[in-house]
Parts: structure tokens; C-alpha cells; sequence
């Protein structure tokens, strides 16, 4: 069996099943425009996709907010704030959102990121911050609503929708990239065996109701060929696979409000 007919086959057991297993696309580290930029949105006009594009506030240009403009179909998010590692030297793991410096700093730089989104962005903008390396301590969850955002996107199986309340985690599953081998694509066989595992497991939630979208995650300034060529399959195949549908961030977030819960992360690159 192909990867890609094993991807068919489970997008038909969630359609046997009267159901519709949710996939959503999350591209990471936008500052500007840029040549990997217009491919990335020539690819979501040409296949029609919705987009979240995580933005860096600190080093968000004008230009880039003229480019995303009118583009009703791709939403921001925020990645961060500067996109800095702070972690302690020899620590193995980068971090922005760690306890290296104090919290309130943190969180400050944070309001103002996101003052600069809306400034430049308008509605475009969402409440959901994307913590820089998919990381961020588990403290700082708590106090994401207390500063108004309203959701949470980070990388790897949620532990529960609700990780505090008033926040909403909708995380990505499939990166593109293989960050710890030679950074180039991760292979069509590697990319699709996740996705088809990701769907198994969300289609196997209990509750239904439960079930977790997948997300899809890129990086347009750091993808090679094989990886744009990858993606641009992906899509046109999605769109017309029975049993899946490709749902905007905007429509995820805005699902339901968040009640209590416990603490949750997740972590990888980005």
C-alpha cells in the first residue's frame, strides 16, 4: 500500500464513520516579504487553502502586512515576540517563553508583540500565540489568558483541549522539516505515515466531539523543493478526499470557550 492511498483509506474510515477528521495548515517564522513568501501564497491561492501564518511582532514589517492584505483566506498568529533564545548557555533546547528572565518581561513583551499585530494586521490577527521553537513553560500557559489570548498552538498530541482556562490548544502534528538530519525534507513516506497516524488517533478520540485537528506545519524560508513539491500534492489531494476538510484558524479557535483545566504543552521546532 502507497502512503498516499493509506491516507485515502483513512479519510474514508472517518467518512464510513459520518464523520469528518479536521486538518488545518500553520506555516512559522514570517517577518517580511520575500520570494519564499509569494511561493507560499501562490500556493495557497492555487490550492485554495486556508493558511495561519505565525508572525514574528518584533521584526513584522509594513510591507509584510500590505502583502497579506485583502487575503481573506489567510489569518496571523502571533510567533512569540522576537523570536530569541534565552535559554541558559549549554541548555540543549532553545526557548523564548522559558523562566529564564522574570515573568512580568516576559509577558510585557508579549502585550506589546501583540499591539504591533493588531497595528499591522487589523482582524487578520488572532488572539493565539505560537511560542518560537514550539516551546513555552508550563507557568506562562496560565497567564496567556490573563493577557488576552485565546488560544495556543504549539507541536505534538495535546494532553487536553482546555490547558487553562479561557484558552483553546489546537496544536500542529506534521512538520515538514527534518531538523535534527540535514534540515532538508522530511520525505513523503516519513510526512504521510504522521499524518495517517495523527487522524488514527483523532479519529479514535472519546468522545468523537473530542477529536483533535491536525495540523499541518511549514516553513517557507527554510523548505526545499521536495518539500514545496510535497505540499502543493497534499492539498490538491485533501481537498477532495471524503472525510477530511481543511478548516481555517479562525474557525478552530472560535469553537467554543475554555473551561478549566490542567496544564499542557508541547514541543518541537519551529
Amino acid at each position: 500500500m502507497t502512503s498516499w492511498q493509506a491516507l485515502a483509506d483513512e479519510a474514508e474510515r472517518w467518512a464510513d464513520a459520518g464523520r469528518v477528521g479536521v486538518v488545518w495548515w500553520r506555516d512559522d517564522d514570517a517577518t517580511d516579504t520575500s520570494a519564499a513568501l509569494d511561493r507560499l501564497l501562490a500556493l495557497q491561492h492555487e490550492t485554495a487553502t486556508p493558511l495561519s501564518l505565525a508572525v514574528v511582532p518584533a521584526h513584522a514589517t509594513p510591507a509584510l502586512a500590505d502583502r497579506l492584505r485583502g487575503l481573506p483566506t489567510v489569518d496571523v498568529l502571533q510567533h512569540g515576540y522576537a523570536h530569541v533564545n534565552h535559554a541558559a548557555e549549554g541548555e540543549p533546547r532553545k526557548m523564548e517563553l522559558g523562566l529564564h528572565r522574570p515573568t512580568m518581561m516576559v509577558l510585557g513583551e508579549l502585550g506589546t508583540g501583540w499591539l504591533a499585530l493588531e497595528r499591522l494586521f487589523g482582524a487578520q490577527a488572532l488572539a493565539v500565540m505560537v511560542p518560537p521553537w514550539n516551546r513555552i513553560a508550563p507557568p506562562l500557559v496560565h497567564t496567556l489568558p490573563e493577557i488576552g489570548f485565546k488560544g495556543l498552538s504549539t507541536f505534538g498530541p495535546r494532553l487536553r483541549p482546555h490547558p487553562t482556562r479561557g484558552l483553546l490548544e489546537i496544536n500542529t502534528h506534521v512538520d515538514l522539516i527534518d531538523w535534527k538530519g540535514e534540515r532538508g525534507f522530511v520525505g513523503e513516506t516519513a510526512a504521510l505515515e504522521t499524518l495517517v497516524a495523527a487522524l488514527t488517533r483523532a479519529r479514535a478520540a472519546s468522545p468523537p466531539a473530542s477529536a483533535e485537528p491536525v495540523g499541518i506545519l511549514s516553513h517557507h524560508l527554510a523548505m526545499d523543493g521536495k518539500a514545496w513539491d510535497f505540499l502543493r500534492s497534499l492539498w490538491q489531494r485533501a481537498t477532495i478526499l471524503p472525510g477530511l476538510h481543511i478548516s481555517p484558524a479562525r474557525t478552530l479557535f472560535a469553537t467554543e470557550a475554555a473551561p478549566a483545566g490542567s496544564l499542557a504543552t508541547g514541543e518541537a521546532n519551529g
